[in-house]
């Protein structure tokens, strides 16, 4: 998923709770479902940032010279910045919880249908 694309606001901002307990009947499990939500989003960009930036070699290894080493550090500098911009894991699960995109289920009703 792309996550550059979720629009949201960079700050928390007070929202009401009973669109997330209308959601699901239970705040508490909203909770549960967003916190899940954050944690995937959370490790799924940080091993897209890791894959750039193992991507990013340092030429300086190869015996180069000096330039090419402080190039490197500017294009992991300039990577890593473009994951500091993006908002908090928690705000895009929010998000993403709100406008409908999530989707979940409850392991008593998979455990049912067996």
């Amino acid at each position: 998923m792309d996550y550059k694309k979720i629009k949201t606001n960079q700050e928390a901002i007070t929202r009401d709770v009973d669109r997330f307990n209308d959601m699901t009947g239970n705040l508490y499990e909203s909770v549960v479902i967003l916190s899940k939500r954050a944690n995937q989003i959370s490790l799924s960009i940080g091993q897209e940032l890791r894959n750039k930036l193992q991507n990013i070699t340092p030429l300086a290894q190869s015996g180069d010279g000096f330039i090419e080493e402080v190039y490197d550090n500017r294009e992991q500098i300039e990577t890593a910045r473009q994951y500091e911009q993006l908002p908090k894991a928690t705000l895009m699960a929010v998000q993403e919880f709100l406008d409908g995109d999530l989707r979940f289920r409850r392991m008593d009703e998979e455990e049912a249908s067996k």
